[in-house]
């Protein structure tokens, strides 16, 4: 299992809790990645948001791009996924972005393909938010002009959504091929844009069950495409960690008391346009991307169990959540990190 987590851009993960006592500013970011560096971390997601889904869309939050830039300059060995939207990018231009921060990072950087989540933020800053299907062939032809002009000396290409003449881009990405590119999607048509354009799998939280199927699912799919096994499997998880069951629990009724709070903004907008196989309770959304879902909520030796079962499963990276962020990820990483490499030995004995 690889442990990333989500950079705090929002201010924190609590839609019910005003202040998480984690500023959404860069010297917070920095410190908390160079934090988890030391702690063993492998990942960290910067999500792509010019509005605020945390805490309200007139509360502050950082941009993820020239924050990923950044925070490539000051770490040395975690890798940078930065969520990119078609819809509100240049692809060509993405590309050469996307090359200058893997040099940066000297080949750490790597995207998760987001196909669209905000009306009304798209209309803010003048994205395009389409129909659900054609918001995925947009970003099919993204991916095809992003890794032409990775990969090819000089690229052309003639689309319904983009056109691109003889256009050149060096120097290329660091990573061969080019960088990883990560995408989550659960109808049929964001999955078939996953399989046939992406090479890893990442999912909003859920029961091991539910992430067995899916993983076995896309397997499947990947394999019916005549495509090349995905590169990993992730997933969005919240953590809370205590010493003993009761606390936890304690620290779960807390942060599910659910207020008239201006954070569910975005919940509600992405909820009604999206083509979702659980049915989402307003609860898996008292934190983002379902992240109290898959229960890790107890003891250390609890988590570590279920996180063992994932890996059972066949996830092989977790995306947590943590507040406040920095407290909590050192909490996990000596707590909980050395129990799941212990069960680990355990099950090959």
């Amino acid at each position: 299992m690889k442990y990333g987590f989500w950079l705090p851009i929002f201010g924190g993960w609590l839609r019910n809790v005003e202040d998480e006592l984690m500023p959404p500013t860069f010297d917070y970011a920095k410190q908390v990645i160079q934090s988890a560096e030391k702690w063993g971390y492998d990942t960290t997601l910067i999500a792509e948001l010019y509005l605020n889904d945390i805490k309200g869309i007139d509360a502050d939050s950082l941009e993820a791009w020239s924050t990923a830039a950044g925070l490539a300059a000051v770490t040395e060995k975690i890798e940078i996924m930065t969520a990119v939207r078609p819809g509100f990018h240049n692809p060509a231009v993405a590309a050469k972005m996307a090359a200058n921060i893997d040099h940066i990072s000297n080949g750490r950087f790597t995207l998760n393909v987001v196909s669209a989540w905000w009306e009304e933020e798209a209309k803010q800053y003048g994205g395009a938010f389409t129909a659900h299907d054609e918001r995925y062939d947009r970003t099919e032809e993204f991916l095809e002009v992003l890794k032409g002009m990775w990969q090819e000396e000089t690229f052309s290409y003639h689309g319904n959504y983009y056109e691109v003449n003889n256009a050149k881009l060096a120097p290329k990405p660091v990573q061969k091929p080019f960088p990883t590119l990560y995408a989550g999607g659960e109808s049929d048509r964001g999955k078939q844009a996953i399989v046939d354009s992406c090479d890893a799998y990442v999912m909003h939280g859920g029961t091991v069950d539910e992430i067995a199927s899916k993983i076995a699912e896309m397997k499947v799919r990947r394999e019916e495409a005549s495509q090349p096994e995905f590169q990993s499997f992730g997933m969005a998880a919240y953590v809370i960690c205590r010493d003993t069951e009761e606390e936890a629990l304690e620290e779960w009724k807390r942060i599910t008391d659910v207020k008239d709070s201006a954070g569910y903004a975005g919940y509600q907008d992405f909820v009604s346009k999206s083509q979702l196989e659980q049915q989402v309770e307003l609860n898996d959304y008292s934190v983002s991307n379902r992240g109290l879902r898959p229960n890790l909520i107890g003891t250390p030796d609890q988590i570590a169990e279920r996180i063992a079962a994932y890996e059972e499963a066949g996830l092989d990276l977790l995306l947590l959540q943590f507040s406040p962020q920095l407290e909590e990820m050192e909490r996990f990483s000596q707590q909980v990190m050395p129990l799941v490499e212990e069960k680990r030995r355990q099950l090959l004995k």
